[in-house]
């Protein structure tokens, strides 16, 4: 999987997280789509409320934000388009869909063009690392509606780590063995530690939930993750013999990202409508509540 790979631009690039619309002095801006015809580009605002329904694409396999559970999409990001759905008087849809090697493979497959083969865009996509550089680059897309943000952490079984004094580290992985997902942000960040001296240590897993696995069945001393992945696995276990905590990194610019969600460039009143959906979501304590639910930690947004 390539949630975490296609996040690294917001970790190491630039820009921050800024203003709903980046203002875009000085940045280059992709060319934009040319001869596309209008059904390719998705459902104006008034269609979608005329229609009575609107569309998410989501990740799939995605957990804790976006999966099926029982045959149903399940998740954080299906509770929030719920929420968001419900705020503007429509029925909420669900498009699980395959995650690209890059977020502007993703944008150009669902939100402002559709696949090469068969595609077609969705009204929303949830779950997009929001930069305010990448923001004015990627011009065939709008991306507003930050609802939450990530971070990069560290869960550590208590066994091996009885004492709270002494909790792992980057630094810890020289010796000690850590699960991560195959070519994630923490694959690349570990093995770049010391100059490639902990990749000994470095266990490889397909997806950041299998990593947080390995660690929860003994194959592995600790797990390096996003938070909401480790304190997902955490969560469903029930020896209670594991922790997490979301130590220094030192040489990765940015360990903590904001997400949001894109809309396609001609649509903006729908993102307009959305983000105002979120805003109060997030006012009134909405969207805090759904991270209660699943037992994770919600961090606030930069708007």
């Amino acid at each position: 999987m390539k949630h975490s790979l296609f996040a690294l631009t917001f970790l190491t690039g630039l820009a921050s997280a800024g203003p709903v619309f980046a203002r875009c002095e000085d940045v280059v801006p992709q060319l934009r789509p040319q001869n596309t015809f209008a059904q390719d580009i998705g459902r104006d605002f008034d269609t979608i409320i005329d229609e009575g329904w609107i569309e998410f694409a989501l990740y799939e396999n995605f957990a804790p934000w976006s999966f099926l559970k029982d045959g149903k999409p399940a998740g954080i990001d299906v509770e929030i388009g719920t929420l968001i759905a419900e705020d503007l008087g429509v029925t909420p849809r669900f498009r699980l869909v395959q995650a690209d090697e890059t977020l502007e493979g993703d944008l150009r497959n669902y939100v402002w063009k559709g696949a090469a083969v068969g595609g077609r865009v969705s009204d929303v996509m949830l779950h997009v690392p929001y930069d305010g550089e990448f923001a004015c680059r990627v011009e065939q897309a709008v991306f507003t509606g930050q609802y939450a943000a990530e971070t990069l952490a560290i869960g550590y079984s208590l066994t091996d780590y009885p004492d709270p004094d002494d909790i792992p580290t980057p630094a810890y992985f020289r010796y000690d063995t850590v699960a991560v997902e195959n070519d994630s942000i923490s694959d690349l960040y570990l093995a770049s530690v010391g100059r490639g001296v902990v990749s000994d240590a470095i266990h490889r897993y397909p997806s950041s939930d299998r990593a947080v696995s390995a660690m929860l069945a003994g194959d592995t001393m600790a797990v390096m993750a996003p938070l909401a992945v480790i304190e997902a696995g955490i969560s469903a276990d029930e020896t209670h013999g594991f922790a997490v905590h979301t130590p220094p990194l030192p040489g990765l610019v940015r360990s903590k990202w904001t997400v949001g969600i894109a809309v396609n460039q001609q649509h903006r009143d729908l993102g307009y409508a959305v983000d105002y959906a979120i805003e109060k979501a997030l006012s009134d304590g909405r969207i805090p509540a759904i991270f209660a639910t699943h037992g994770l930690s919600f961090l606030p947004p930069e708007r």
